[in-house]
This record gives C-alpha cells, sequence and structure tokens, in this order.
C-alpha cells in the first residue's frame, strides 16, 4: 500500500490529506517513496538551527537559573507528544500536527516574551515584531540548508497552521501580509484540526508545565494552588493517594507534584477530545475544506473548562510570570535585548559576518529588520555573552 492509499485509508474524511495537498512554497519537489510530505516537514524541522537554539531559549526561568526547568526546546517536545496524542484519537495527520507543534516556537527571542517585547517596541514604527510572524520567517528566509532555496521549503499546510494555529487572522502584521502576498495563507479562515490540536495542546503543555516549574522553583507553594480551578482538585486527589505512601517514601511532595501536573493534563486533554468529537457530530465535515470554512473552531475546550483554563492562566500570570523574582529578570532581559538591537542598529558594522553584509546593503528598514532577526536568532547564553562583548571593555571582541 502506497503512502497515498494509507492516508486515505486511516484518516479521517476531515483530516489533510495528500491527495489534494497545495504543495511546497518554493520549489516543487519529487515526493519521497518512503515518507510523507508533512513527515518530511517535521524532519526538516528538526534538523533545523532555530529548532537547535530553542534548548537554550527561556521558558519561564533565564536558561542559567537551571538545568532542570523547561525551555522552549522542551516546551515544544511536550506541546508535541500532547498534540500527537490528540491527533490519533481524533484520526488526523498526526505528522502534519507533529510538524506544526514542533515548528511553533521557532520565532521566540532569547528571554521568552520579554525580549519578544523589547523588540516589539523596537521595531513598532519599522512593520513591528511577534514571535508568531518570526517563526514563519524563520522557516521561508532565514535556515540556509540548501542549495536551491533559502528557508525549508514547507509545505502549505505547515505554513498554514504556523499563521492560523490561533483561529483566522484579521490584522495581519505588515511581515505577515508579505508573506501572504508571496504564497496566500487565506488568512480569513480558519486552519486545519491539526493545526487547531496544535494550538491547544500548547495551552495543556504550558500550564501543565509551568505549574511545575513555578513550584520546584519555590516560587509557588502546593498550598497556593489548593483554590484554583481543576488544578486544586487534581492536588486534593493526589494527596490522598499519597496518603498510603509509607512515612519517609524518598521524594514525596514531589511525587504529588508530578501526580497532580499528570491530572491536570489529563483533564484538559480528555475534555478538548470529549468536546471536539461533539463538534465534530454536530458540522459533520466530510473535508479539510469544511473545517476551514467552519464558523467556528472544531477543536476545543467545553464552555466550564474554557473557563477553569481563563482561570488557570490568570493564576500564573498573576502569581509567577509576575512575582517579583521573574519582575527582575524580565527587566534585565528588556534591558539586555533593548541595548543589542540599539548598538547594533547605530553601528551595523559590529555585526558578524553573514549578517552585517545584508544589514549594510539595505535602507534603515532593512537594516533594523535584520538586526532584529539577528537578535531573535540568538540563545539567552549567546544574547549575554554578545552584550557583554559589546559593553565590556575587559572583553576582547
Amino acid at each position: 500500500m502506497g503512502l497515498q492509499a494509507a492516508s486515505q485509508t486511516f484518516l479521517a474524511p476531515y483530516a489533510v490529506q495528500m491527495a489534494p495537498g497545495r504543495g511546497r512554497r518554493l520549489h516543487a519537489e519529487e515526493e519521497s517513496l518512503t515518507r510523507s510530505p508533512w513527515q518530511r516537514d517535521r524532519d526538516r524541522v528538526v534538523h533545523s538551527s532555530g529548532f537547535r537554539r530553542l534548548q537554550y531559549k527561556t521558558q519561564v526561568f533565564i536558561n542559567h537559573e537551571g538545568d532542570f526547568f523547561r525551555t522552549r526546546l522542551t516546551h515544544s517536545l511536550e506541546v508535541a507528544q500532547v498534540a500527537r496524542s490528540m491527533a490519533r484519537y481524533l484520526l488526523l495527520d498526526e505528522d502534519l500536527t507533529e510538524a506544526v507543534a514542533l515548528a511553533h516556537d521557532l520565532g521566540h527571542t532569547p528571554f521568552g516574551h520579554a525580549g519578544e517585547d523589547a523588540l516589539a517596541a523596537q521595531m513598532q514604527p519599522w512593520g513591528g515584531f511577534d514571535h508568531n510572524t518570526q517563526a514563519l520567517r524563520q522557516v521561508t528566509l532565514l535556515e540556509r540548508r540548501y542549495l536551491a532555496f533559502d528557508g525549508l521549503n514547507l509545505t502549505w499546510e505547515t505554513l498554514e497552521g504556523l499563521a492560523k494555529h490561533n483561529g483566522p487572522v484579521r490584522n495581519p502584521s505588515e511581515r505577515l501580509r508579505e508573506i501572504d502576498a508571496q504564497w496566500s495563507l487565506d488568512l480569513g479562515t480558519y486552519a486545519s484540526a491539526e493545526a487547531q490540536v496544535a494550538a491547544l495542546a500548547d495551552d495543556i503543555a504550558y500550564h501543565g508545565h509551568d505549574l511545575d516549574d513555578g513550584v520546584k522553583s519555590g516560587l509557588l507553594s502546593l498550598d497556593d494552588l489548593v483554590d484554583v480551578p481543576l488544578v486544586g482538585d487534581a492536588l486534593r486527589e493526589a494527596r490522598r493517594l499519597a496518603a498510603d505512601l509509607p512515612e519517609g517514601t524518598p521524594h514525596k511532595r514531589q511525587r504529588i507534584r508530578h501526580e497532580m501536573v499528570r491530572r491536570v493534563i489529563h483533564a484538559l486533554t480528555t475534555d478538548v477530545l470529549v468536546c471536539t468529537r461533539k463538534r465534530l457530530a454536530a458540522l459533520a465535515p466530510q473535508s479539510v475544506e469544511d473545517i476551514r470554512a467552519a464558523p467556528e473552531p472544531v477543536v476545543a475546550f467545553s464552555p466550564a473548562m474554557a473557563d477553569a483554563n481563563k482561570e488557570i492562566r490568570k493564576f500564573l500570570f498573576a502569581k509567577l510570570y509576575r512575582h517579583w523574582r521573574v519582575n527582575r529578570m524580565t527587566y534585565k532581559a528588556k534591558r539586555v535585548t533593548s541595548e543589542l538591537f540599539t548598538i547594533l542598529v547605530e553601528s551595523p558594522r559590529l555585526l558578524p559576518d553573514g549578517w552585517r553584509e545584508p544589514a549594510l546593503a539595505g535602507d534603515d528598514a532593512g537594516l533594523r529588520r535584520t538586526v532584529a532577526d539577528y537578535v531573535a536568532s540568538m540563545t539567552d547564553r549567546y544574547a549575554m555573552e554578545e552584550h557583554r562583548r559589546l559593553t565590556d571593555l575587559s572583553i576582547a571582541g
């Protein structure tokens, strides 16, 4: 059985199918006999330089704060695991789902949202900056691995997922409009169910690991979580089960924390699958185009779980993301990012090979975009080192 026949046999009719696929962005390529187009997309993402750099990019905690906190790389792997499990249950294309999940954070700056906020402020008069659009720039332009083209030459379906995984884009950024003008991504419609699954898997993984890292770091205590919807119930059940553990059981509190997080992830994931099944039954889609044309997303939380999800996000924002210790790191991260950008815009000859030439060749807007691309590409560690090299006279350039 060939790949196309296998795809049509094992996937739901509303899944993305190989037969009517829209091809690759820049160059037509002979299809593989052993891998589907979306397996190849996933593999190209995994082997990209941008994906490797996620290992040293912040999730919540700056990279040097501890080896056991999540990074953008471990976050992306956790998102892909949750997304692939959901895609399998819903009879969607698992490889496309995984490709979108693994690629969704490729545009993140060093220092997480602190770095992004700093670059967005610096670039506001010149087309702005946001990590979703930057992910598209990474895979369509900034990766330089192939002789025939820049970028990764991904399929339309994967690029659509990156552009619209959070829903139709009503007010696209200037950068996204430029990408869309080159190859329309139908920005006004919903993305495939595969991309919608990747988006909610992102939410689920975020909440699970930020609760875990928050308690592990000491910024949150288990008692802080008792009144948080869903989380409090999971914690009480974990503590009830732990009551049977013999006294002196090693790492008892750690086991309770892990059991709580596991139950939160399970509850969120199960709710999405049950709610999505109901929405699919009501819509009765016969193709992926029916999914795209639907008046609302087909992959969603139930109303009650959506409310609980909002409360978890609100709690984490107030108690973890705005904790005074995190605020201090956020302040320093924004300052480092802004100073790097300003120094390199004012003195573009300080840029390294490969970045200096295009920066000097363009106009002012082009110079600033090149510097933004360079700063966005940095890991936390490299950004701190580059800032020291450019501001500390005791360090050789």
